[in-house]
Formats: C-alpha cells, structure tokens, sequence
C-alpha cells in the first residue's frame, strides 16, 4: 500500500516556484492537457483549470485511500472519458506512485481520442492505463474489465450516460461512484408530453410549461431521481457544487459510498415522485431492481 516516491520534475519553472503545482507533477502531462503553455506557465485561464483539478481531486482521492485500505489495491473506471483529463490528473497525482496493484481504465466511443490517450499514456510511462473504444452499456459485459470495481467515474456524460455509468457501477457492484451529470433530455421530453396530462396534481404542470424550465427542472428531477436510485440500493449519497457556478452551470456533484441494504424509503420515493410527475415510462430507467 506504500506510495513510491518521486522526484519532483522541473522545480526551477516559475509555476512550481509559486507553489501552484505539486510537487512531482509531470508537466508533460499538464501541457498535453493545457494545463500549463509549451513554455511551462500558467496563465489565468490554465490557474482557473488547475484550481478545478485539485478541488476534485480532494474528492476523490479519499475514496481512493479507503479502497485502498479495504482492499490493498484499486481500480477505478472512467466512463465517457474523452480526453481522459480525469484519468491522466488522478494517475499522475495518485496511481503512478503506488506500490500495490492498482488500474485506470478510460471508456470512450470515440476511437480516436482512445488512441491518443493510449499514446499519451505509454509515451508518459503511466504503465496502468488502458483505454477501451466502448460504449457504457456494451462495457458492462466487456471481458476486458473486471468483474468489481472499486471506483466508477462519470462526469459531464451526456443525456442518459450518467445513468448507463450508474448501471455499470450496480451490476460491477461499485464500492464508490462520483458523477457529475450533464444535460438531461430524456426527463425534459417527457414532461412535456404529460403537460397536457391528468396529473395527480395539475398545477405540476405549470413548472415546466415553459421550454427553459422543462430543461432545468428535467435536469434537477433526474439527479434527485439518481439519488434516490443510489439510496435504494445501499449507498450514502452526497449530493453537492463541484465548483463556482461562475464556470459552468452543469456543476452538480453526486458522490456515492456503497454502505449495505438497500433503502426502502428510498425506493418508495422514487416510485411515488414518478408517479406524481407522470413519468411512469421513465420507471425502467430508474429502476431498483
């Protein structure tokens, strides 16, 4: 469980003499991500980027310490990765000093930016990366992972993707899962086609009569509906703000700790605020079981 110490690279550099970088960081890695400029600085922009980084990374790495500590090893997918900017971040401050087993994987659609993740990866030498050209759904079933999870990451997975990642995270039985969900259309059509409906209240209707707040209370009401999902299957839920809403408003932070029984409280909440907001067709999605 040791962590390996690592020199600290290019100390003499203005943003590590200002403190602003860890020590140890590659800057390879930052300036890949633009993070830092060609020539090593950071600008405003790059500081806002670095500021967001290590605020999820105060999240994060406690729940990979706890893995680690149950377990003496972890593993930890990202789901919708992209870039791989979450993956890289938290295998150069946290994995690649590890003395223990321990593996990324990244899971994108995307072939392209698979490949180049791959490349950065082995060109790097963060040796316990692995980048996979899947879907959420199709990875679920994938032989090329393992059969339980340590940690499921999912942030800014667009539209129904969050709830894929929550799918995967249930069936691999995730001790941990952090979202940070991104639009949600899926709710927000639905509630337009019970506007005109009998609902067990019809003044309901008159909160998503308007298209503006159809998207943002279709975005909220998944959220809630994904934590009370969460609760009912045995995890704690936070629910909080991943940073200023200055920077984005998709800026909700889901951080689940799997902690045994399900909640059937939880479960009754879910059913009945489906039912209050005639979005019974959305039951599977959501689903307990």
């Amino acid at each position: 469980m040791a962590r390996k110490k690592t020199p600290t690279l290019a100390s003499d550099t203005p943003a590590t003499q200002k403190h602003e970088i860890r020590a140890g960081q590659s800057l390879e890695l930052l300036k890949e991500l633009h993070i830092l400029t060609r020539d090593g600085k950071l600008n405003q922009d790059s500081r806002r980027k670095l500021k967001q980084v290590y605020h999820l990374y105060q999240f994060i790495e406690p729940l990979l310490n706890e893995a680690l500590k149950i377990k003496g090893q972890v593993n930890l997918i990202d789901h919708g990765a992209g870039k791989s900017y979450l993956g890289f971040i938290l295998y150069d401050l946290f994995f690649k000093d590890l003395s223990v087993p321990a593996h990324i994987y990244g899971i994108e659609t995307r072939s392209e930016l698979v490949n180049k993740s791959q490349e950065l990866a082995t060109r790097l030498g963060f040796q316990n990366m692995s980048f996979l050209n899947l879907s959420v759904a199709d990875s679920t079933g994938s032989d090329l992972l393992p059969a339980n999870i340590d940690i499921v990451t999912a942030l800014h997975a667009c539209n129904t993707a969050t709830d894929d990642a929550i799918d995967f995270a249930l069936q691999k039985k995730a001790k941990f899962i952090v979202l940070v969900p991104c639009c949600q259309a899926e709710v927000a059509a639905e509630l337009k086609k019970q506007r005109n409906k009998n609902l067990a209240n019809p003044a309901l209707g008159e909160i998503w009569r308007h298209p503006i707040h159809a998207r943002e209370f279709g975005s909220h009401i998944s959220n809630v509906l994904r934590c009370l999902r969460l609760e009912a299957h045995g995890y704690a839920v936070t629910a909080t703000e991943l940073i200023g809403w200055e920077h984005s408003m998709k800026n909700e932070l889901i951080i689940a700790k799997h902690q045994g029984q399900g909640n059937p409280k939880s479960r009754e909440r879910l059913t009945s605020l489906l039912q209050e907001l005639g979005l019974e067709e959305l039951s599977q999605r959501f689903a307990v079981e």
